[in-house]
């Protein structure tokens, strides 16, 4: 049993630990967003209260949680008055930080998936120590939008699909159909998703179209977790088939044809006509040249022809 005086001692020590907590807090912002490939920071400050004067650190440990409660892994330590080997791609956000300086923010150069998640920030000082846990929420960009077909020549009232990939954004995004109204077809549609090894997402949208289709355009549309819009593509279809032979003639073409097809036949018919009739009258004159010339006389009351 322990003694009475190894009691108190332990009690006293207990307090003052409690006592010196009192005095000084890490104070850290409670979310924070890192954009995929570029720095990200964590940040976190030590304050004390106005009795401490001159508070020295004596431990600083960064721990990286797969749980809340994982004790972690130490990405970033400072103990008795040394800097741990950090691992790579963390360091203090001051490049000349030391156990005299309060602000014990995080910062990772190099931004990864693998990042994404809790930290925990311990301190101890010589007026007492404190934790608290910190979030980085990794975002990376979508890339522009590719959309194609299959059949790649669509032939018109044929079933087609019409693929729109997206790759290399996180976390997961989704892709959304419209047609050239507006309306709303990611219903009818499918969507696949994969994970590379860095832990981007590659979006692979399809949308399913039956012969009958109407609709000339159709927008994929990726939009990130948060649901806002990153990209959009159009792709036009086809246009449908004109009633005359892509070969033949235009219309207008025809028409043309056909009218100088009637002006030259009524030409024709025109000075047809003029000959018959320039021929006909010919004819007459020359019929009233051959015919004998006769006159006609009086004789005794009656009329008589005489050949002249």
């Amino acid at each position: 049993m322990a003694s009475g005086g190894t009691l108190l001692f332990i009690f006293t020590a207990l307090c003052v630990t409690a006592v010196k907590s009192g005095f000084m807090k890490v104070e850290c912002k409670a979310e924070n967003v890192g954009q995929y490939g570029q720095q990200s920071l964590l940040e976190c400050v030590i304050k004390t209260s106005t009795d401490i004067k001159d508070p020295t650190i004596r431990m600083v440990a960064w721990k990286k949680l797969t749980s809340p409660e994982d004790e972690g892994d130490l990405v970033l330590g400072f103990h008795r008055g040394k800097l741990d080997e950090p691992k790579r791609g963390y360091r203090f956000a001051e490049p000349s930080w030391d156990e005299k300086n309060m602000n014990v923010s995080l910062l990772i150069t190099n931004t990864a998936v693998a990042d994404d998640g809790d930290y925990k920030c311990m301190v101890i000082t010589d007026s007492g120590d404190d934790r608290m846990v910190t979030n980085l929420e990794v975002q990376a960009r979508y890339s522009i939008l590719t959309v194609y077909s299959i059949p790649e020549k669509i032939v018109p009232n044929t079933d087609s699909t019409l693929i729109c990939e997206s790759r290399g954004g996180y976390p997961q995004g989704t892709i959304h159909w419209f047609d050239e109204e507006k309306h709303d077809w990611t219903g009818s549609s499918e969507m696949e998703v994969t994970q590379s090894d860095d832990g981007l997402f590659q979006l692979t949208g399809r949308l399913h179209l039956f012969r009958g289709s109407t609709f000339q355009r159709y927008t994929c549309v990726v939009l990130n977790a948060s649901g806002v819009k990153e990209d959009e593509i159009i792709f036009e279809m086809p246009a449908p088939p004109r009633l005359t032979p892509p070969s033949g003639p235009e219309p207008i073409e025809i028409y043309k044809i056909v009218v100088r097809l009637v002006v030259t036949g009524s030409l024709m018919v025109g000075l047809l006509c003029v000959l018959l009739f320039y021929r006909w009258r010919a004819q007459q004159v020359q019929k009233c040249s051959t015919e004998p010339r006769t006159a006609r006389s009086l004789h005794g009351g009656v009329w008589e022809r005489q050949d002249l």
